[in-house]
């Protein structure tokens, strides 16, 4: 923040506490003359039911001076004026947050690290380590249920962690490289093609998945999902391509969903998909039993 606007901020906040404890002084103040009960304003209803302008109550007014002396010395003890740190030096991110870190790392760190040994297939089948998978689910709640769902069935444009089908590998070190590092997948937009031949293109990878078609569309669809460039991701045989995160257009498990209505919207307009990194935010133990409870669901 430049100083001109570290000074800017701290003129307008202290300027507008100020003006507002001589606005409330200014209001309470007895002026000569003034009636105890205040003037008529001239507003008359029902014949004789006339409108007081009656001055606040002074109790009133004295908490809206205690709001403002509040004001006053939070902002002397933390940040709230400009780049002023307060005389406190508290921060979000500095040594408050730091230490509650700190003190759950030493108190939970442990239970992480004594699965941190054992292979994510052990922790996912065996019965042992049932704790394992439980500790792990309630990882899942925590960060992963908010895309995925609760029962990490997913919705659209979230894959279902449940089935067998997977983007990018169901192995366990691959489930694992997920979390830690996130993925992004990414559908190039092919609208060039124009709409005929997506048309085509739609109606042939309707087909893949055993969809009732146009065959002539479908036919004409073989011919530019070769010549187009899409077996470059989803390969000759449109079973895809776990390296690329390219899906198996074979099946019948679709993403963004398998209608040619949608299938066309996704060649026209192309898809991005992003996984999130884990790693930095959870730590090596906890995306390890993560991995695990992953793995179990397909298992």
């Amino acid at each position: 923040m430049s100083a001109f606007w570290n000074g800017w901020i701290i003129i307008l906040t202290v300027g507008n506490i100020l003006a507002c404890f001589w606005l409330i002084w200014w209001t309470m103040r007895k002026r000569a003359g003034e009636a105890s009960s205040g003037d008529v304003t001239g507003h008359v209803w029902d014949e004789n039911l006339q409108e007081y302008n009656n001055p606040l109550p002074r109790w009133w007014l004295f908490m809206f001076y205690f709001t403002l002396i509040f004001a006053a010395i939070y902002l002397a003890l933390y940040p709230g004026l400009g780049s002023f740190k307060g005389l406190l030096g508290w921060s979000s991110h500095g040594s408050q947050y730091e230490n509650e870190m700190k003190a759950a790392e030493e108190k939970y760190g442990p239970i992480y690290k004594k699965f941190a040994s054992v292979p994510v297939a052990a922790l996912a089948t065996k019965p042992e380590y049932g704790e394992a998978r439980e500790m792990g689910k309630r990882l899942f709640l925590t960060y992963c249920m908010q895309c995925h769902g609760s029962d990490a069935r997913g919705s659209r444009g979230f894959p279902n962690l449940a089935d067998k089908d997977w983007l990018w590998g169901g192995s366990p070190e691959q489930i694992q490289t997920s979390i830690a590092n996130g993925r992004n997948g990414v559908m190039p937009s092919h609208a060039h093609l124009g709409e005929e031949t997506i048309a085509n293109l739609a109606a042939y990878v309707a087909s893949l998945s055993g969809r009732e078609v146009d065959s002539a569309k479908a036919e004409a669809g073989k011919q530019a999902f070769t010549t187009s460039g899409c077996i470059g991701c989803h390969g000759v045989d449109a079973t895809g391509n776990p390296m690329l995160g390219a899906p198996d257009l074979t099946d019948k498990t679709w993403l963004y969903g398998g209608s040619e209505g949608i299938i066309r919207q996704t060649i026209t307009k192309g898809r991005s998909g992003k996984m999130p990194a884990h790693k930095d935010l959870l730590g090596d133990d906890k995306v390890h039993l993560l991995a695990a409870y992953v793995y179990s669901l397909s298992q």
